[in-house]
């Protein structure tokens, strides 16, 4: 054989030996796209359908479909089938819709809108030895889980970035009111942005008023609260609540007399809420958040373009949670090999690495959650139609 022909002879051997391997291994063609599909998969995500937090259940829904609708409805090369589970309103109501959807052989668990229900179900998730990629706030107590994954945050963190930006932008002679609820997020809340204020900042105007909790509270359950925290004078305010109660906490501030800035995570005005308010009440109020639907970066671009064609809006974060909760699905599963379990799936979860995220980069910390950027946002008018607009970084934290 001359020289030549030996050398043509072992180039079409390489060619298909690799061939051959792409086959066995049923790894990524030149497009990046699975060669053979992967054997069917079933995801079980868990969201609320009614009540005060449904509007955040769909938002969880609607960013987790919007991964698989752009995706063929593929994760990590499986053909995918996503079953769903009303969440509820109670850790009852929760517990029943995980333990439902264990009962149908899901390879992973994502969702969950209320944090106390997050904290829930945390036995059952760990027992089942099945993840779970969480898809909203985390409570800080969650500590020390191996099933459990966030992609959102842990709820101190967003007091953590308001507290360290006001302590330097305060004026010395500001005072500063404190308002939450007394539940787990409240308490969360709040201790994070006094560790990062100062537990005994003389900004501070009076102790920290806390009131009911509430998911569609009635239209005064805030008033004699306000007028207690208004008591002391205060120049600004921080605060933390969501879904309907944010609406009703700001109108019965507004009507209540107080002009002064007000502060607090994302939540006060994110999804929903801005359509429910006048201008008025709402223009200027500032809040922190892991996410704004202005960010300038292609992964952004693409996601944010995406759900407002489908949905006539734009993203929140907890859609844009719930997008990158199928997002490093889709990765783990890929690692996890061609007939996954749910034990290799969570393994591959720590190996993913740093995320593409419409939020920015981020990656998974010990903790399994995530380290990220987080966002100045102000609400301002756009156009006839109130939005929450980038103002500046603010911090990283995770």
């Amino acid at each position: 054989m001359s020289q030549m022909n030996r050398r043509r002879a072992l180039q079409l051997l390489a060619t298909l030996g690799a061939a051959g391997l792409v086959t066995a291994c049923g790894t990524d063609d030149a497009e990046g796209k699975p060669a053979t599909p992967g054997t069917p998969i079933k995801i079980g995500l868990v969201a609320p359908t009614s009540g005060g937090l449904k509007a955040i259940g769909d938002e969880i829904t609607n960013g987790f479909q919007l991964f698989l609708d752009l995706n063929d409805r593929l994760l990590g090369g499986h053909p995918t089938t996503l079953l769903t589970a009303d969440e509820g309103e109670s850790v009852k109501t929760g517990k029943a819709a995980v333990e439902g959807l264990l009962k149908q052989g899901v390879l992973a668990l994502t969702g969950v809108a209320d944090a106390n229900v997050l904290s829930g179900i945390r036995d059952t998730v760990e027992r089942a030895r099945v993840p779970l990629i969480s898809s909203n706030a985390s409570p800080s107590s969650l500590q020390s889980v191996v099933y459990i994954w966030r992609t959102s945050y842990v709820l101190d963190e967003a007091g953590r970035a308001l507290g360290r930006y006001l302590r330097d932008q305060l004026e010395a002679s500001a005072r500063l009111a404190i308002v939450a609820p007394d539940s787990v997020g409240g308490r969360d809340v709040v201790q994070g942005f006094r560790q990062e204020f100062g537990e005994s900042d003389p900004r501070i105007a009076g102790a920290v008023v806390t009131t009911g909790v509430f998911t569609t509270p009635p239209k005064s359950a805030y008033r004699a609260d306000i007028r207690r925290a208004l008591d002391s004078k205060p120049t600004a305010l921080f605060c933390f609540y969501s879904g309907p109660a944010a609406v009703e906490f700001i109108r019965q501030l507004r009507a209540e007399g107080f002009t002064g800035k007000v502060y607090a995570p994302g939540f006060l005005t994110e999804g929903t809420v801005l359509g429910s308010l006048k201008a008025e009440d709402a223009v200027g109020i500032q809040t922190a958040l892991n996410y704004s639907a202005d960010l300038n970066n292609t992964a952004n671009r693409r996601f944010a373009s995406a759900y407002r064609k489908k949905h006539g809006t734009s993203p929140t974060t907890y859609a844009m949670a719930s997008y990158d909760a199928a997002y490093v699905l889709d990765q783990a599963i890929r690692l996890a090999g061609g007939s996954p379990s749910a034990q290799q799936v969570n393994l591959a979860l720590g190996r993913i690495g740093q995320i593409d995220s419409p939020r920015g980069m981020w990656q998974f910390n010990q903790p399994r959650t995530p380290q990220q950027r987080w966002y100045l946002r102000e609400v301002q008018l756009d156009g006839q139609v109130l939005a929450n607009v980038m103002v500046s970084e603010l911090t990283t934290l995770g």
